[in-house]
């Protein structure tokens, strides 16, 4: 049985609230890598509205003990 580790904002590896470096953790990828792809699809995707789905997922993502 394979049991993956819930996803949590981050409380080691925090720049605004965890909520990237949650999502790294969770998937096992370095966090600078999912900042810089967060930021690049923000930017360039006019489809992807960054600020909201961040805020959401602040809200939303549990914070890690």
């Amino acid at each position: 049985m394979d049991t993956q580790k819930p996803l949590k904002r981050s409380t080691s590896n925090v720049m605004i609230v965890g909520v990237c470096s949650g999502i790294a953790e969770w998937l096992g990828w370095d966090p600078t890598a999912v900042r810089v792809a967060y930021v690049l699809l923000s930017v360039f995707s006019a489809g992807f509205p960054g600020l909201v789905a961040y805020l959401i997922l602040w809200v939303v993502m549990p914070k890690d003990r």
